[in-house]
């Protein structure tokens, strides 16, 4: 071996050192995911003297182009990587994961299916980006700007660079991702505090009864919402509905109802004709996916009546000392299904001793390991069996059981309660 070959080596691995350090240096001081390919990328470019790069990262979402360009570096004014040319180049690289070198892609066989005119490419070196030997993406360069094209060291240097420089990239993911779901959180957090303050603070204070409500939402925020509202010194609303869906949608939905009944509550006495005008202002605000169950109640301390309306919710349950039920299902279909809908209502005289509990179907429908429904039977039992406990402890029992019931079984539901006991 003469000396100019050993001379040739240890520039090739000079330089092979000072593109690694020169990456390293850079990428050492950020942890975003946009700077850190941006500074690989610009560096590549950089040393291997080409007209432009890019990095393409695996997506995650497995859509139709599995591949998508994060940061480019342009030296001319040539357009980067076309859309069908991007689709061939990872399809190409996710069958054989390693470098390819191509100086004349006219002549290319695995990339002749496009026309000259429709990309400025002559020249391309990709290298895979694997982290733990899985492939998360591809280095690229294009157009050597030298008559030669790409050499076999160039493709050596690309390698090590796109080894050196995977890991650093999937860290950075991470990071970003990690800094996303934190932010997530965050705002969900937001949320739910400002949903906790949507719903009542304290129970009504109401002469000859005892209320109680409580609400666990599955997720961070819920979809099942409760809500008391004073008309004048006699009349109380006391209302319990389920949006369909759960999360933050069913959350911003909720809202939006409560705000509507909260208006439409102090127009109207009428139970059915409160629901009828929610219902069509519901039915103008959301799509044809959205809607809820609701029952709406109006309790009439002087007379003791519960006046009331039922839109497609779970019946609630009226109780005498005896522990006899009777069904509170007058009403009509769930609001925001048919604009013009007129919902009907009904009244009961509540003695002393009556019970009403209002429930939603997180209750009933909460799952135990084997699948099994908790259902309206073992409520009823539960609300039987503590009859004569107060709404607050009331409440609590059934709580308690449902939890035994599920035991290891997640809440796949919001569960809310009220409960209504005439003294």
């Amino acid at each position: 071996m003469n000396d100019t070959t050993e001379i040739q080596k240890l520039k090739l691995a000079v330089k092979e050192l000072s593109v690694l350090n020169d990456i390293a240096t850079a990428v050492s001081t950020t942890h975003d995911l946009n700077q850190v390919i941006e500074l690989i990328v610009h560096e590549c470019v950089n040393h291997l003297n080409v007209e432009q790069g890019a990095i393409m990262l695996l997506d995650q979402t497995e859509t139709d182009d599995k591949f998508h360009t994060i940061i480019r570096e342009v030296e001319t004014e040539t357009d980067i990587v076309p859309y069908h040319f991007g689709v061939q180049l990872s399809g190409w690289m996710i069958k054989n994961q390693k470098p390819l070198l191509i100086n004349d892609i006219a002549s290319d066989d695995r990339f002749t299916n496009l026309s000259d005119g429709e990309f400025p490419i002559n020249s391309i070196l990709s290298a895979p980006l694997k982290t733990k030997g899985k492939l998360i993406g591809v280095l690229n360069v294009f157009n050597k700007m030298s008559e030669d094209g790409f050499t076999l060291d160039d493709q050596r240097i690309l390698s090590i660079i796109a080894t050196q420089s995977a890991q650093v990239v999937e860290n950075a993911r991470l990071y970003d991702e990690e800094q996303s779901l934190k932010k997530i959180e965050e705002e969900l957090n937001f949320a739910a505090e400002i949903q906790k303050n949507l719903l009542p603070s304290s129970n009504p204070q109401l002469d000859g009864y005892d209320i109680a409500g409580k609400s666990i939402s599955a997720k961070e925020v819920g979809g099942d919402y409760y809500d008391y509202i004073t008309i004048d010194e006699n009349n109380t609303v006391i209302c319990l509905g389920d949006i369909s869906g759960h999360g933050m949608p069913a959350a911003m939905l909720m809202a939006n109802l409560q705000a509507t009944l909260r208006g439409q509550a102090l127009f109207t006495s009428s139970a059915g004709e409160c629901l009828t005008r929610a219902n069509k202002l519901l039915y103008r605000s959301t799509d044809m996916q959205k809607y809820a169950t609701f029952f709406y109640g109006i309790l009439n301390t002087e007379e003791s009546r519960f006046h009331f309306s039922n839109a497609g919710h779970n019946t609630p349950f009226l109780i005498n000392p005896n522990k006899n039920v009777t069904r509170l299902a007058k009403g009509g279909t769930v609001l925001g299904f048919m604009e013009d809908y007129q919902f009907e209502e009904d009244s009961i005289k509540l003695n002393s001793g009556d019970t009403i509990v209002i429930y939603s179907d997180g209750i009933t429908e909460a799952l135990n390991e084997k699948d099994e429904e908790y259902g309206e039977e073992r409520l009823l039992a539960v609300l039987k069996e503590n009859l004569k406990s107060n709404a607050e402890l009331l409440i609590e029992k059934v709580f308690e059981a449902v939890k035994i019931f599920v035991k290891d079984g997640k809440q796949s539901d919001d569960i809310t309660i009220v409960v209504i006991k005439k003294i």
